[in-house]
C-alpha cells in the first residue's frame, strides 16, 4: 500500500465519540466490546475504509482505559482482518478477506438461506402472480425491440409513459419528457448528486434518515447538514420546518434530500402544508428539493398525501422527485425513476452516460406492465402490510415491554426506542442467533441513535415467532462481546 493511502486519519477524541456508549455493563470483556464495536462501525460503514486509525497510547487516553485493553482490541481486530498495521507507519482500517468494498459478500449473503432472519432489509417478496403474468407478455413486447441496438439513456418510453400517468393519477400532471428510468431508486439518488453537488458542497438532510443515501452524499465528497426529526412525534410534526428553513439559511446546502412519505426510517409524513412550506422555501432560496418517493404509494389510511411537486412547482426543475418499483413491486426489477423538469431530465440522461448506457430492456417493458396495472397490487400490499404493523407492534409489546416502536400511517418498518444506548450491541447480539439487523447508527451521523433499531414489518408472516424468539435470547446475551465479520447491506 502506498504511502498515500495511510495519511487518512481519526483522532482519538473523534474516534471516542463515535465509538459511543461501547462499554458493556458492569466494566468487564472491554477488550472485546471495543473491538466488537469497532468491527461493527467498519463493516456499517461509519468508519471509513484505509483511515489510520488512533495510537494505542493516544485511544487509551481518549476512553480512560488502559494501553493494553487498547492493544489486545487492535490485536483482535488485526487477527479478524479488520485492521492492517505496518511497523511505523500505524493501523488502518479495511475489510476482511472476501468481503468486497460494496459491503456484500455472496458467501455472506441472507439470500436464500433459511437459517438466517433477515431484519435489515425493509423489502417485500415479488408480487409473484401478477409478475409472471407480466413478464410473459413483456417477453412478446420484446420482439419489437430487438432489431434495435437496446441502449436508451432516458428509458424505454413505454416505461417511461406509464410511470408519467401514474403521477398524473396521484395529482401530479407528468408527461414521458419529465421521467427518466434508472437502475434502481439508489441510482436515481447518485446521478441527481453527480449532476448537481460537487465535493465540499453542503447537502441537508433529516436526521435520521435513509442510510444509501448518506453513502452516497460522502461519496461525491459533500457533507451532511443534518436537521433533527422529532422522533416522538410520528407526524407531520416531526419535521421542525423551522428549523429547516434556519438550516437553508445559515448552511446555504447546494441540495436537500427529504423524505416526506413514511420517512425512512421513522415512518413519519408530511403533511400537504409542509409540502407547500417546502416548496415555498426551494423558492425563495433556490435551493433544489431531491424528494425520495420510494414508499409514497405504501400508505395505510386514506389516499395518502399529494407529490410535493404538486404544490405549485409541476414543471419546475427545484424539485426533483426519485421513486422506485423495489418497495411496491419487487427489488430484483431494478427499477427508479427521476421526475422533473424536461431539461434537467435531458441533462441528467446526458451525465448518465459516463456510468451506464440504460437499463436491461426486458425487465422495463414487465414494469411497465405492471406500472399501468399497479392499482390492485398496491391495495393488496397496504392491507398485508397494515396487518403486519399491527401484529408486530403487538409482538414487541409482549415480548420487550421496555421498548416503544413507533405505529406508522404507511412504510415497511418501524423504529423502535429501546430505552438504552445498546443498538449496536444488540446487532452483534442478534447475528449470533442468526438475525439480521441494522443498527440505529446506521441511519444517522457521528453515532447517533444507539438507542435506536428499524425493526421491519417485511418478514413472512411464518418467520416473525421465530425471528422474535432469537431477538429475545440476543437481547438477554448483550454483554456477550463478539467480532464478526459478514456485513450487512441495508435496503
Amino acid at each position: 500500500m502506498a504511502r498515500d493511502d495511510v495519511d487518512r486519519r481519526i483522532g482519538a477524541r473523534s474516534f471516542a465519540r463515535l465509538l459511543g456508549d461501547w462499554r458493556p455493563p458492569g466494566g468487564r470483556g472491554l477488550t472485546a466490546a471495543l473491538a466488537d464495536r469497532v468491527r461493527l462501525l467498519v463493516l456499517d460503514g461509519r468508519l471509513p475504509l484505509q483511515i489510520r486509525v488512533p495510537a494505542e497510547r493516544e485511544l487509551a487516553v481518549a476512553l480512560d482505559v488502559s494501553r493494553t485493553t487498547v492493544a489486545a482490541a487492535y490485536e483482535a481486530l488485526r487477527e479478524a482482518g479488520i485492521l492492517n498495521s505496518r511497523r511505523g507507519a500505524g493501523s488502518w482500517t479495511q475489510l476482511p478477506p472476501g468481503i468486497t468494498a460494496s459491503g456484500v459478500s455472496s458467501p455472506f449473503s441472507p439470500h436464500g438461506d433459511r437459517t438466517l432472519f433477515d431484519l435489515a432489509h425493509a423489502s417485500l417478496a415479488a408480487p409473484a402472480t401478477e409478475l409472471r403474468a407480466a413478464a410473459a407478455v413483456a417477453v412478446e413486447d420484446l420482439d419489437a425491440h430487438l432489431g434495435g441496438h437496446g441502449y436508451d439513456l432516458l428509458g424505454l418510453p413505454v416505461l417511461r409513459a406509464a410511470i408519467a400517468r401514474r403521477f398524473t393519477a396521484r395529482g401530479l400532471p407528468t408527461t414521458a419528457d419529465q421521467v427518466l428510468v434508472t437502475a434502481g431508486g439508489q441510482a436515481a439518488i447518485s446521478l441527481v448528486l453527480a449532476a448537481l453537488v460537487t465535493p465540499g458542497d453542503r447537502v441537508l438532510v433529516e436526521h435520521p434518515t435513509y442510510p444509501n443515501a448518506l453513502d452516497a452524499v460522502h461519496a461525491r465528497g459533500a457533507r451532511c447538514v443534518p436537521v433533527p426529526l422529532d422522533l416522538d412525534t410520528p407526524g407531520a410534526d416531526a419535521w421542525d420546518l423551522d428549523l429547516v428553513t434556519s438550516a437553508v439559511r445559515d448552511a446555504a446546502p447546494r441540495l436537500a434530500y427529504l423524505v416526506p412519505d413514511h420517512q425512512n426510517p421513522t415512518g413519519a409524513l408530511l403533511d400537504g402544508a409542509g409540502r407547500e412550506r417546502l416548496v415555498a422555501l426551494a423558492r425563495r432560496t433556490g435551493t433544489p428539493l431531491l424528494i425520495d418517493e420510494t414508499l409514497a404509494e405504501l400508505t395505510f389510511v386514506g389516499p395518502g398525501e399529494a407529490p410535493v411537486a404538486t404544490h405549485g412547482a409541476p414543471d419546475s426543475a427545484l424539485v426533483i422527485t426519485v421513486g422506485s418499483a423495489a418497495k411496491v413491486l419487487w427489488g430484483g426489477l431494478r427499477i427508479g425513476w427521476i421526475r422533473t423538469a424536461a431539461p434537467t431530465i435531458r441533462r441528467l440522461a446526458a451525465l448518465r452516460a459516463a456510468t451506464d448506457l440504460g437499463g436491461p430492456v426486458l425487465e422495463q417493458l414487465i414494469a411497465a406492465r405492471l406500472i399501468d396495472d399497479l392499482e390492485p397490487v398496491v391495495l393488496a400490499r397496504r392491507a398485508e402490510l397494515a396487518a403486519a404493523r399491527d401484529h408486530l407492534v403487538g409482538r414487541l409489546g409482549n415480548a420487550f415491554p421496555s421498548w416503544r416502536p413507533s405505529h406508522p400511517t404507511g412504510g415497511l418498518s418501524l423504529w423502535v426506542d429501546l430505552g438504552a444506548p445498546v443498538s449496536s450491541r444488540l446487532v452483534g447480539a442478534a447475528r449470533r442467533q442468526g438475525v439480521l439487523l441494522a443498527a440505529g447508527p446506521r441511519f444517522g451521523l457521528a453515532g447517533a441513535f444507539e438507542r435506536y433499531l428499524r425493526v421491519p414489518y417485511t418478514l413472512r408472516h411464518d418467520r416473525v415467532e421465530p425471528a422474535l424468539e432469537r431477538l429475545v435470547t440476543a437481547w438477554h446475551t448483550l454483554d456477550e462481546a463478539h467480532i464478526e465479520t459478514e456485513p450487512v447491506a441495508v435496503a
